[in-house]
């Protein structure tokens, strides 16, 4: 079995895993986490992780690194991320080679989990698969013609910049979004406009207090729509139909045979699909609707773990 160091980096958090990769796929042999904070100097979170690492016992082969972006896969450099602002241009990657003295792959968040899927989860097999994040934004891995895709400054798969509706909810910094109807703070801001509605028309949904904002969360309107709470259940609807809308962009376009979608997709396909289903027949091209199969992420909530071991181990593809 092939021995491996995955990193996931994060503004609060960093976790170094101990992978196994064999014939069967992946073992998580053991992880080291420990607390970051926005204000960690970079120095203090690398000798965290040169420590970690020598703690695992790994005797690895290689070392992969899942970071949110901007940064530079090709470098190895991270780019001051928004939620790792003092971490302008380290290049990680070349302070753990020195280290360590073996090989060290960066990749962004969204690209990793999308190698995680394909070559552990949901994606395996495809030669073709988009992995979209549908968590508190939306962004999205590209693995086209059997590799990984990043274009040409490793920002392709930004889904979420597409603008679907001229006027609608936020996200990505711009109105009518595909993150503004597909993502936790998307589905939140569609439940308090709904909410709203329903409200000034003298009903209560479950989920909605119009004094305070911070009751309508993609949760709270999920549970309530499982209880049958029609305004809820329609903020779903909404979510699923511009859901499919972007989908069915990216089928037509990119005619994938699989495309994997996370986070609040998985916990929720039964809310969101029904209406995403209906757009992607009635908009998308029949012979690439039939080859392509929508399916919620495989490996769960660990998928951070797998997606840091996953940039390890892959090698370029085809």
């Amino acid at each position: 079995m092939r021995s491996v160091i995955g990193i996931d980096m994060g503004g609060t958090k960093c976790a170094v895993i101990h992978g196994k990769i064999g014939a069967d796929g992946i073992q998580i042999v053991n992880k080291i986490k420990f607390s970051t904070g926005i204000d960690m100097p970079p120095a203090e979170v690398i000798d965290k992780i040169i420590a970690a690492i020598r703690e695992l016992n790994a005797d690895a082969e290689a070392i992969g690194i899942s970071c949110g972006g901007p940064l530079d896969s090709e470098t190895g450099t991270i780019l001051s991320p928004p939620n790792l602002p003092l971490w302008d241009n380290i290049h990680i990657c070349d302070i753990l080679k020195e280290e360590f003295g073996i090989p060290v792959k960066l990749q962004n968040d969204a690209d990793a989990c999308a190698l995680a899927e394909w070559q552990f989860g949901a994606g395996r097999g495809a030669d073709n698969m988009i992995f979209m994040t549908f968590g508190t934004g939306l962004g999205a891995g590209l693995i086209l013609g059997g590799r990984l895709y990043t274009g040409k400054n490793g920002m392709a798969g930004e889904l979420g910049h597409i603008r679907l509706t001229e006027f609608g909810p936020s996200g990505y910094g711009k109105s009518g979004s595909f993150e503004g109807y597909c993502s936790g703070r998307g589905i939140a801001q569609i439940g308090y406009t709904l909410g709203m509605e329903a409200f000034q028309q003298g009903k209560k949904p479950a989920y909605f207090n119009p004094d305070d904002i911070t009751t309508c969360t993609a949760k709270s309107i999920a549970d309530a729509a499982d209880q049958g709470d029609p305004t809820a259940l329609a903020v779903y609807a909404k979510c699923g139909e511009y859901l499919g809308r972007g989908l069915s962009v990216i089928i037509d376009i990119l005619n994938p045979e699989k495309i994997v979608i996370g986070s609040i997709f998985a916990r929720s396909q039964e809310l969101i699909w029904p209406e995403a289903k209906k757009v992607i027949e009635r908009e998308t091209l029949a012979r690439s609707r039939e080859v392509c199969e929508v399916v919620p992420a495989g490996l769960g909530e660990k998928i951070g773990d797998y997606a840091a071991v996953a940039v390890a181990v892959y090698n370029g593809g085809k």
